[in-house]
């Protein structure tokens, strides 16, 4: 099955369940979905940040400082966080990620979808997936900062990190 058959939740502006739909359809209609953003840091605390594959369904070859991606039907969101940050950084035995915060994210242009923050601690030799990650490190906070202008961003990745950035600053 490729992702563009992946099989989704179609949710209203409460992030309520409203019906189903293939994942490439939802895109292309600009239905709202679920989706998790998972913020992994190495033991020393430096972010995973990767450049993502010129084959991805959406922002092909754009840079993210995330691991995640669609909630599929029926699945809860930290279930989606666990799974997701699994597969993407390519490890096994994973710490079940913490939740944070939701938003709805919404680019003005009809695409929007109910996004889950989480954070991990991945202290395992990460092994991304080829399909998905073209290039991959981990940053200091400082180095993702300095890129921030410099390298083409994400939008819904960047618009979590500048959420979560305002979130940690109320702690």
């Amino acid at each position: 099955m490729s992702a563009a058959d992946e099989i989704l939740d179609i949710v209203d502006e409460n992030d309520e369940v409203i019906g189903q739909s293939p994942r490439g359809e939802a895109y292309a209609r600009g239905l709202r979905h679920r989706a998790v953003f998972i913020e992994a840091r190495d033991a020393r605390g430096r972010l995973f940040v990767h450049r993502r594959t010129p084959t991805k369904l959406v922002f092909p070859s754009f840079y993210d400082m995330f691991v995640g991606g669609v909630v599929g039907a029926g699945e809860s969101y930290d279930d989606a966080a666990l799974r997701e940050a699994e597969e993407e950084l390519g490890v096994s035995g994973l710490p079940r990620p913490t939740p944070l915060f939701k938003f709805l994210y919404d680019n003005g242009a009809g695409a929007t979808w109910w996004s889950a923050v989480y954070e991990v601690r991945c202290e395992l030799e990460v092994n991304p997936q080829v399909e998905e990650v073209a290039w991959h490190d981990f940053l200091t906070e400082d180095e993702v900062e300095r890129r921030l202008d410099e390298w083409t961003w994400v939008p819904d990745g960047l618009a979590a990190y500048e959420r979560l950035t305002d979130y940690r600053a109320m702690d």
